[in-house]
Parts: C-alpha cells; structure tokens; sequence
C-alpha cells in the first residue's frame, strides 16, 4: 500500500522512544496527514461500545462438511473491491448446524475484519438467517450515517491508519479493535449536504452491486428455464462409460464420465434446436499474450493509466459477473497481441476459473496473459460473444468447468477439450433476451441532469433499464467521485456536489 495520508519522520527523539515504551518499530512513530482537524474516531458512530455478541465465533474445522443449511462466513468473503459480501463455497462454508450459532445477520449490517485482511469492510445486502461470522470478523452496531462510516473505512484514509496502528511481524496480523480509534473527517462547510452527498453515492453503488448479482442470476435462470421447457422427448439414463467411450475421450483420470455431468450435457444436446461447437459459431481459440521477459523484452508495470502503455485485463481480476474488479497497465515497446471489440478472455486456469468478460468497447491497447484464453470472431458481433459468455457462465455454476478441466491446483480447460462443450441452438430473439441482461446499448446515464435531491430516483430508474456492464461502469464512475469527495474532505477543499467527473478544487 502507498502512504498516501501518513507522514514518516526521518528522526526521532530520545524521549520519544521513552514515551513508546522503548520500542523500535517503526509503526509506532508514524504519524495521520490530515489538514481537516475536524473528525470524529469510528467508535463515535457507533450506538453502544462493542460487545463479545458483535463478534464471530469459531466453529472448528472439524464442523466442516459438504452439504448443510448452516454456513460459516470467512473474512474471504469481505473483499476491496466491494461494498458487498462475496459469498463462495471458498467465503462461506457449509457446517454442521448443531455447532450454528445465530447472529441474526440483517440487511444494513456492516461487517468489518480485524484479522487476516484487517479493517475489510462489507454491508449486507440482504438478512443471512442461516450464516454466523468466524470470529476475526465484527459486525458493528451502526444506526446513523451508516453510508458516510462505510464509505470512508473503504478509503485509504482508514487503511493507512489502521496499517500503521497494528503491529507488524507476524504471519496473520491482528486488528482487535483498534479500528475504533481511526479518525473519520467530518466536512467543515455545507456539512449537512456533504454528508448527504456522500451517502447517497455510496447508497447507489451498493445498488448497482446488488443488481448486477441479480443481472447474473437471471442469466442463469433464463438458459436454464429455456431449456428445461423446450426439451424433446428423449429421456435421461445414466450408464457407466462403455469401451468405445473410453477410447473417445482417451483418458481415465477425468470427470467427464460422471452423471451430474452427463445429465447437464444431456439436457443442452436435448433442447429441440440443437447444440453447435464453438467453431460451429465462429469462434476461435488462442492464448493471450505471453508477458515474460524472453518473449517481449523488459516490461514497466503502472496502477497508474499512460497513455502510450496497454491497459492489461488478467484473468485473476475478473469476476464471476463478468465485471474486472482490477486493471493494471503495461508498458512495453512492442506490438503486443491486442483484444478486440467482440472478443472473450476465459480464464483457463486455476480454482477460479472459468471467469469471462466480452470486451463490449472498442479497445485500442488491451490485452491480456497467457493464463487466459482468448475467444475471437470475424464478425465482431457483441451479442453472440456476451450469449456465449453466459452460456459459459451457466456451465460454470453447473460446475461442469471444473469437470472439463485436468491437472491439479484448480486444473486447466486446455483449448483441445473445447470442440466438446454444447452450445444451446436458442433463436436469436432468445439470445438477445438475454444478452441484454449483460449489456442494453439502448440506454444512457445523463448524469449532468442528476441533483442531491433526485439523484437516488434517477440513478434508479436507469438501473432498471441497465445490464451488468453498464452498471458496473456507472458504479466505477461513482466511485472516482466518491474517493475524490472524501479526499476533498481530508484535504479541507472545497466540495462541489455534482455527478460528474470534476477536478479536485482546493480552498484559497
């Protein structure tokens, strides 16, 4: 992490190291930049002190098992790049439920993690009747300006503070609850409306967030209900490989000779259209580009964007959404084998795989690894791309991703195995239906007419209206004004309440 907001002396005193107890650690003698001296600690938003019942309980591992009604939260699920929980079967375990312990987890609820990822920050976005926390992880009892505390621990002002206050050294370090002693800046002019404009971004990208979880989950269910509904006559029965299916597929150590698997291709295979191949729908195959030195020569790595570097997509920021939660630039003096518009990047490798985004805009210098697969087209065409990624998402909540895959360590879907995976034949009219839930070109975010007073309407009515990548966008957009706000707040600059991108103003 960069030391944005923490000044580190170049000296210090005898006396000082008296007054610290004769410590050397170099934490201890950082110090908070921050000209707003106007704040309050996170303790002062909370109603009553922290209590033994906010925070979680371990259950033991041996409690573990494959399939319950009870889970067991992990601070995996508390991740940066969200304001809402990532609830996995890796955050979130099944357990056995006599070892349940109820939390009454609540929609609203922040949660924050003092261990392992410390001072991570989540709101639920719905009640978890059937979930209980792990017990690095608090869930703090917060009535007002909830949004205003939950916007400022996700900034680096809270992070930096909090990296600083811990102590360092060991292989898991541990927060307890000194989180409740990092200051939150209050604004000094127009406070009323600051704290309100601050509220309603950080409300409407929890918004966005939600809907695109629910974007995706309707994906699923419209391939599947389009299925299941339009079926032929044949029936499913399960046998046991026979030799001249062995000899096809040419392996033992594979799971593709499973029910569960052969069911789900069944029912693909049986939709009364048919199914195509990749190839049968104009795609092809290759790896990204290669980025090690032997292959393109001395590379510059940037979090910052230049305008003569490539934005670099890899696999292992992308979402099961099909958003990319990180991107990292690239500089490099070659032509380097760039994304187009229409093209797919799979991830082909690993626990996660089987994440895809289409690239929807047209791209000048993009690009990825070669731990992803590329999926291209002559055509271009969005929408077949986005039907594909989603026929490839509804394989991977099926877990059959997982089954294709050979190797240890998550496995790879190596590129010879993909003339075998099915395709639904859904008419066009159907393919657009549902690539529509991922990308609706028809709509746009005039976020110039939008004002404090209507902007939780407005922004509202275009969600409705919005697909997974244009809410992931506008969201991003929301949060580069939200992070320059709260900056603007630390700084003691001036504020200007508006909903486009605005350069920071400062006092003076």
């Amino acid at each position: 992490m960069s030391n944005v907001y923490i000044k580190i002396p170049n000296s210090i005193s005898f006396n000082s190291i008296v007054e610290k107890d004769y410590t050397l650690s170099s934490s201890q003698y950082m110090d908070l930049i921050m000209p707003n001296e106007n704040f309050l600690f996170v303790k002062d938003f909370l109603k009553r002190d922290l209590q033994r019942k906010d925070l979680g309980v371990e259950v033991g591992s041996l409690n573990y098992i494959g399939q319950s009604t009870h889970y067991f939260v992990r601070t995996k699920a508390l991740q940066a790049h969200s304001f809402l929980p990532e609830i996995t079967s890796e955050t979130a375990l099944p357990i056995m439920p006599n070892s349940f312990v109820k939390m009454n987890l609540k929609q609203g609820d922040l949660l924050i993690s003092k261990d392992s990822n410390i001072g991570e920050v989540v709101i639920l976005d719905k009640d978890y009747p059937n979930f209980m926390l792990s017990g690095a992880i608090y869930k703090l009892p917060v009535t007002e300006k909830k949004h205003y505390l939950l916007a400022f621990i996700k900034h680096n002002i809270f992070r930096e503070q909090l990296d600083f206050m811990v102590p360092k050294g060991a292989t898991i370090r541990h927060a307890k609850t000194m989180f409740l002693d990092c200051k939150i800046p209050m604004p000094n002019k127009d406070a009323e409306n600051v704290i309100n404009f601050v509220e309603v971004l950080t409300q409407a990208i929890i918004n966005k967030e939600k809907l695109i979880k629910e974007r995706h989950e309707a994906i699923l269910k419209a391939i599947e209900a389009e299925l299941l509904e339009n079926q032929k006559p044949n029936k499913f029965s399960f046998e046991l490989p026979r030799i001249n299916e062995l000899e096809e597929v040419g392996r033992l150590d594979t799971n593709l000779y499973r029910e569960h698997f052969k069911n789900v291709v069944f029912e693909i295979q049986n939709y009364k259209n048919g199914f195509q191949t990749i190839s049968d729908l104009g795609f092809s195959l290759s790896r990204g580009q290669n980025l090690q030195v032997s292959n393109i020569g001395e590379s510059v790595y940037s979090k910052k964007q230049y305008s003569n570097f490539y934005t670099l997509m890899l696999p292992k920021f992308l979402s099961k959404y099909g958003t990319v939660d990180k991107i990292e630039y690239l500089g490099n003096q070659n032509d380097l084998k760039t994304l187009q518009k229409g093209d797919l990047i799979f991830g082909a490798e690993g626990f996660e795989k089987g994440r895809s985004i289409v690239i929807i805009e047209e791209q000048s210098r993009a690009i990825t690894n070669i731990h992803g697969i590329t999926i291209q087209q002559k055509e271009h065409d969005v929408n077949k791309a986005i039907f594909v990624k989603c026929c490839l998402d509804y394989l991977r909540n099926k877990g059959l991703i997982d089954l294709y895959a050979v190797g240890g360590n998550g496995g790879s879907l190596a590129q010879k195995y993909w003339e075998i995976i099915p395709f639904p034949n859904f008419y066009k009219t159907k393919q657009d239906e549902i690539a529509k839930l991922y990308h609706n070109v028809e709509i746009d975010y005039k976020a110039d007419t939008f004002t404090l007073a209507n902007f939780l309407d407005k922004d509202n009515e275009y969600n409705q209206e919005a697909g997974i990548y244009e809410l992931d966008k506008t969201a991003k957009k929301l949060k580069e004004i939200l992070n320059q706000t709260i900056d603007n707040i630390v700084n003691d600059n001036d504020i200007k309440i508006k909903f486009t991108n605005e350069e920071k103003t400062t006092n003076g």
